[in-house]
């Protein structure tokens, strides 16, 4: 049952970078850092929103309208954070400790 829960972690990992892929991604889109044109670098928007997207969608249904700054990111990652922690500290010890 640990190993479940070092995967859970290990995947809430990962999902946290890709979180922050996207949103740097986002800012050099916006910004015309990388060409948008090029497939490559389309491609890999394409992915990283398809990854994102999901998560982030509910959040910004709930969050007002802040002029064009979006911080719904952030929240995600503050969630991912709180469940993460949740685990190691709540469920992994009374599974440690049975």
């Amino acid at each position: 049952m640990l190993a479940l829960i070092q995967t859970i972690v290990l995947a809430l990992d990962l999902y946290w970078w890709i979180i922050i892929a996207s949103a740097i991604f986002s800012w050099l889109y916006a910004f015309n850092v990388i060409n948008a044109r090029n497939q490559f670098v389309g491609s890999i928007g394409n992915m990283l929103f398809r990854l994102t997207e999901p998560a982030l969608r509910p959040i910004r249904r709930f969050m007002p309208d802040l002029g064009g700054i979006d911080i719904s990111p952030i929240i995600l990652l503050l969630i991912l954070f709180f469940i993460r922690q949740l685990l190691l500290t709540t469920v992994a010890p009374i599974l440690l400790s049975a």
